[in-house]
């Protein structure tokens, strides 16, 4: 019997159809390349399905009665629990039900091609796609593939975990009731999320820390801030612990975790949000050199260290695990394999310059989805001082500005500006308070264009908003 397998051609090819794969995709497209797309899953990729999408709808609801519990004449009407059913309902209407056909249909009106199956590496240029309705297909491709298979979960070896049916970020935004218990190990954007979501709706979360403290990468009043919020709330956050074992009896009976310190925590569920790993342990690196389950080094235009037509964006090659951020390098990606194949060019990879990545160095945003929320950009005042910049951190107390007043009673939350003295820029903002994730974009150009602090100073916030925080963060530092 011959083993027949198709062979196609494409400029480019991307492994991966989440949002880094569809909109290198589409640049490229855009460009004027013919490309396909592999995907093994579903098209829309971890944040449609089992990330951003799914957790931000399950979170909205909570912070929503949040708010309207700071404000007279609001807050009796919000004093009962949340309809959990109708609020897992929503969830499943942001994820399409898991369903792709929105996203297919997209991919299709822009003129790329889908190949459905597990895509691998097959040496320098070329994709084998197997176990999709195509048969065996290999791609190739005459300026690139692209990489953008992303990241998953990393679940700790542990006695026990393996037969206690633990929960990923993936069931911990899909799961279907609400559990009466629920354990949350990690203490990083994941593991306080789902710990914010599921207590709002219902469960009672015990949050199990490794470090000192919650979100550690953030300024250490973040964390701490969120740490009295979720405790006034109900959930239990310990700190100074590890799980050194999980036993679950059998199925729908508790799980039991015992810990460093020799106490034990039963809960109905428990989420592990340990850590990410990449996607490339299956991705036929080892046809081209490069270790199998390795994250991916690249330059700034994302192209793979040592070649001239492997690119790998997104989670993959570990610069910035944020969807925004994958975005914003597929953008990049594609404008720079669109420069390599016009060949008039060449890309210009210079700090800031079309073809660079440079934001993930110096203005990667982020808001974690917590009350209070919390909005990052730049450099904290601990990495500005171990980059031995001369630096001063400017804080100002949230609660102390009219809008914030006006947003609701009882308003708590702490804004800080890094500065870098030589310049008199800013390196890094963060805020934290309810409402405080709309703030973010303008710390983003402000650090991102580098604005001198004297042209800040003509930005007049209107009043009365919480952003006038930044009036009085310049106040403070002018003295």
């Amino acid at each position: 019997m011959t083993h027949t397998v198709q062979t196609v051609e494409y400029d480019v090819v991307v492994v991966g159809a989440g949002p880094v794969g569809e909109n290198v995709a589409d640049r490229v497209a855009a460009a004027g390349l013919s490309v396909a797309v592999v995907e093994s899953e579903l098209v829309g990729g971890e944040c449609s399905y089992w990330a951003c999408m799914p957790s931000k709808a399950l979170l909205r609801p909570g912070l929503a009665r949040a708010d309207a519990r700071r404000l007279p004449g609001l807050r009796d009407a919000v004093r009962g629990p949340l309809d959990a059913e109708a609020v897992l309902g929503r969830r499943d209407s942001f994820t399409s039900h898991w369903k792709d056909d929105g996203q297919v249909g997209w991919l299709e009106s822009v003129g790329v091609r889908l190949y459905r199956g597990h895509g691998r590496l097959a040496g320098p240029r070329k994709v084998a796609v197997t176990g999709g309705p195509d048969g065996e297909v290999l791609l190739t491709a005459r300026q690139a593939v692209a990489v953008c298979t992303g990241s998953r979960a990393v679940l700790p070896e542990l006695p026990g975990l393996a037969t206690a049916d633990p929960w990923t970020s993936r069931e911990a935004t899909s799961a279907k009731q609400v559990p009466g218990r629920l354990a949350v190990v990690g203490g990083g954007v994941v593991g306080v999320e789902m710990a914010t979501a599921w207590q709002a709706l219902g469960s009672q979360v015990t949050l199990l820390v490794r470090g000192d403290g919650l979100l550690p990468r953030m300024e250490p009043f973040a964390g701490e801030l969120l740490t009295e919020a979720l405790t006034e709330a109900g959930a239990s956050v310990r700190t100074g612990v590890s799980v050194t074992a999980a036993e679950r009896p059998g199925p729908g009976a508790p799980v039991t975790l015992t810990l460093d310190d020799g106490s034990t925590v039963e809960a109905e569920e428990v989420l592990f949000a340990t850590g990410r790993a990449p996607r490339t342990d299956d991705l036929g690196l080892e046809t081209i050199g490069v270790e199998p389950g390795s994250w991916l080094d690249v330059d700034d235009s994302c192209l793979v260290q040592g070649t001239d037509w492997l690119y790998a964006v997104g989670d993959v090659n570990h610069r910035a695990l944020l969807t925004h951020q994958g975005k914003y390098q597929a953008r990049i990606a594609g404008a720079a394999i669109g420069a390599r194949a016009d060949g008039a060019t060449q890309p210009d990879t210079t700090a800031w310059g079309p073809h660079a990545a440079t934001a993930d160095h110096a203005a990667v945003p982020q808001v974690v989805f917590t009350d209070p929320e919390i909005a990052s950009v730049g450099l904290t005042l601990a990495e500005a001082e171990s980059g031995g910049r001369r630096v001063r951190a400017v804080d100002y107390d949230l609660a102390s500005v009219s809008g914030a007043s006006l947003y609701g009673d009882g308003y708590k939350g702490r804004a800080r500006m890094v500065v870098d003295l030589e310049r008199e820029v800013l390196l890094g903002v963060t805020f934290v308070g309810p409402g405080v994730g709309e703030l973010l974009h303008s710390a983003t150009i402000a650090v991102t264009a580098e604005v001198p602090i004297s042209r800040l100073w003509h930005a007049v916030p209107s009043y009365p908003t919480i952003s006038e925080v930044w009036l009085r963060l310049l106040e403070t530092y002018r003295g």
